[in-house]
């Protein structure tokens, strides 16, 4: 053996990737397949996608994987993957798929026919989390398919996660690991298992039960051996060990470096996320839970439903004609050319301040996005400046939640990662809302180096994840906080954001009768 590698299969919303990393946190091959088109709307407001599409699309990767790098094969520990999250497959028996999958992005809602039993919705309302539990439930697709395709829900033996999928016809085993259902699933995070009552308080939100659900495994654990079926259709070798993996935030998470509370990881993705790691389970706010991470202990996680899709829908609407959304996060030069012309426009938009919930949140279920302090100095770059500067406020309220009830002390440090990491003008700003320092590190594949690493640890390479941070991440640039720029920032976030919700709260309602009477 010359170096040890690990396989990384890292599944995006827009791509998936497929890497071999050695223990330098080096990238030695990738194959990539983007994915066209990123997903299938049928009805506006679905986002649905073949599950075998996305399999046919990794086996695109791992058969040029192998081919390029036979030499390589026989140096591979064993496989470690990482997904995006809540997109859910539904298949009969036989594992063969029913329908579509339907994707995070999706914004179908269930209506809640079947309501929840009248203790329960008491409880709820007792400890203020009625319309959390509410937007939930419709949020589930359990529920959705149970009241709108009844025959498809009703021959659904097996209900997952699309990792679940992915995972079971690689080992022809239905089995998956605990860290990737981060969804709307009857699970309990802290221990890792599925809820062992239909009826328990909060498994019994999501309508699944337990019976349509796949085996967990604990993260790092050997949860099989590619089939020989598997080894056919991917050219991976029969036999080749997969650990149990995790998210992609988690496996961003640990890619990034992050392996302590001391620290915090940002990505500015599809979707945005803060999350700080944690060695023994507290749930982020009541009724918000962590996640299990990609090797072991938790996630604490605050994320922004749409976060940079919001700048892909604001060059659509105002930065040029004609292009879809998938065109434009193909051409990111238009991102380029914005992110340009933004470094031109003072810290805090000249008091243009956004709140970015342009999808609903668990702690806010009735928020809508809203922009004040318009004025006629305001151009277009001015507003798309705000929807970075309100992304950051929101993360930023995240982490000072983390800080003042859950760690009890001051997070030092930040890394960032995703698409808008690569703009310096992101780095600073966000340097400057949080006043700490943030870094990048050596690539922008961090999922991909979190899979590694992990997967490194499961095999006895490194003894934990600290040790695998220390050899294979390396901190590239840093951007220090501008205090006169921390100054207008600390003001407009007291100031302004945090009294846009309180204000605007019972307006937020008053929307919601008017959406349930007038747009259904």
């Amino acid at each position: 053996m010359k170096e040890p590698l690990i396989l990384t299969i890292d599944f995006g919303t827009q791509s998936v990737r497929v890497g071999l990393v050695n223990k330098k946190g080096d990238i030695v091959a990738m194959e990539r397949v983007k994915y066209e088109p990123a997903y299938n709307s049928p009805v506006v407001g679905y986002a649905e996608q073949d599950p075998d599409y996305y399999f046919n699309s990794l086996c695109t990767c791992t058969k040029k994987i192998v081919q390029n790098n036979s030499d390589l094969l026989s140096d591979v520990l064993g496989i470690s993957m990482c997904f995006f999250r809540d997109s859910v497959v539904c298949c009969d028996e036989n594992f063969k798929p029913l329908r579509p999958a339907i994707l995070w992005l999706d914004e179908r809602r269930a209506e809640g026919k079947e309501k929840l039993p009248a203790l329960s919705r008491a409880i709820f309302k007792l400890v203020g989390m009625g319309p959390t539990i509410e937007l939930n439930r419709k949020r589930s697709m359990g529920v959705w398919l149970k009241e709108n395709q009844p025959d498809i829900w009703e021959n659904t033996a097996k209900f997952m996660m699309i990792s679940t999928y992915i995972t079971s016809k690689l080992l022809g085993e239905y089995i998956d690991c605990a860290s990737c259902q981060a969804g709307h699933l009857p699970i309990d995070f802290k221990k890792g298992e599925w809820y062992k009552k239909d009826n328990h308080l909060k498994g019994q939100v999501f309508g699944v039960p337990g019976k349509k659900l796949c085996k967990l495994v604990k993260a790092g654990d050997v949860m099989g051996t590619i089939s020989k079926e598997a080894a056919e259709t991917t050219g991976l070798p029969e036999g080749m060990k997969m650990f149990a993996g995790g998210s992609d935030k988690s496996a961003e998470t640990l890619g990034l470096g992050v392996v302590n509370d001391k620290m915090a990881a940002v990505s500015y993705g599809t979707a945005c996320s803060i999350e700080v790691p944690i060695k023994k389970y507290k749930s982020a706010e009541p009724f918000l839970p962590s996640y299990p991470d990609i090797v072991s202990g938790y996630d604490m996680d605050v994320q922004v439903y749409r976060g940079y899709w919001m700048l892909n829908w604001f060059i659509k609407q105002f930065g040029c004609q004609g292009p879809t959304v998938e065109e434009i996060v193909v051409n990111r030069g238009m991102i380029q050319e914005f992110n340009d012309e933004m470094a031109k426009v003072a810290p805090g938009s000249d008091g243009l301040v956004l709140q970015p919930y342009w999808g609903p949140g668990l702690r806010r279920p009735l928020a809508k996005g809203a922009i004040i302090g318009f004025s006629d100095v305001h151009s277009k770059i001015h507003m798309y400046r705000a929807i970075i500067e309100g992304i950051g406020y929101c993360l930023k309220e995240g982490l000072d939640l983390f800080e003042t009830k859950r760690l009890h002390h001051k997070v030092e440090k930040i890394r960032i990662s995703g698409g808008g990491s690569q703009s310096d003008v992101i780095c600073q700003i966000t340097a400057d809302i949080f006043n700490r320092p943030v870094s990048r590190i050596q690539s922008f594949e961090c999922s991909t180096l979190g899979c590694a690493m992990a997967g490194f640890i499961a095999a006895g390479e490194f003894k934990s994840k600290e040790e695998a941070a220390e050899a294979m991440v390396h901190q590239s640039v840093e951007f220090i906080p501008n205090p006169e720029n921390v100054e207008k920032y600390k003001y407009l976030y007291e100031h302004a954001y945090m009294k846009m919700y309180p204000n605007l709260k019972g307006v937020y309602k008053d929307i919601k009768q008017f959406d349930d009477k007038y747009l259904k």
